[in-house]
């Protein structure tokens, strides 16, 4: 009976210890590591070609669309947190791809400070389907991130935005985090 209330004693003391001591470590919240600096990254104009062959001239409409979708992508990787959306200067806009050399093109897009550069085309095939080509290049490690060609119905705000909406899902998964 001894030995029971001795070993019970023991159980206990080292409890009493034990039970403060684990409260104290989970409640200890060490300082927060700094989080880490978002990642820069560039959204360029994408390049927009009209093969669909309509009577009606909508190329004003077109390049507004086009435009916005440019912008929605940056919208929606700047809301994330994870991401610092640059800006690619060109002497003549819309600055694309395209529209410069491919040294000028990677050497604006590192003057401007971007790791990730984004890029692509949008090219209208009839009167209702669209695609896109869009590309992430990783500057730092000189490697294309993601080719990706997406198809989309519609020639409206409203499809381009699903379409960016969508596109900004998809670089996000691929995208390095900080």
């Amino acid at each position: 009976m001894m030995q029971a209330a001795t070993s019970w004693w023991r159980r206990y003391r080292v409890l009493m210890v034990a039970l403060p001591c684990a409260v104290a470590a989970l409640s200890f919240q060490p300082s927060a590591s700094p989080a880490a600096a978002p990642i820069a990254v560039a959204v360029a104009d994408f390049d927009y070609f009209d093969t669909s062959g309509e009577v009606v001239d909508q190329s004003a409409e077109h390049l507004a669309r086009v435009a916005s979708f440019a912008k929605l992508l940056r919208d929606n990787l700047a809301a994330q947190g994870d991401y610092r959306v640059v800006t690619i200067e060109c002497r003549d806009h819309p600055c694309t791809a395209t529209s410069m050399s491919q040294d000028v093109f990677i050497a604006a897009a590192r003057k401007a400070g971007a790791r990730l550069v984004i890029y692509g085309g949008i090219r209208k095939m009839s009167t209702l389907v669209q695609w896109g080509e869009i590309q992430l290049l990783d500057l730092e490690a000189e490697k294309l991130l993601m080719r990706r060609t997406v198809t989309f119905r519609g020639d409206n705000d409203a499809a381009y935005r699903h379409a960016a909406n969508f596109v900004g899902d998809q670089l996000k998964e691929t995208m390095p985090k900080p």
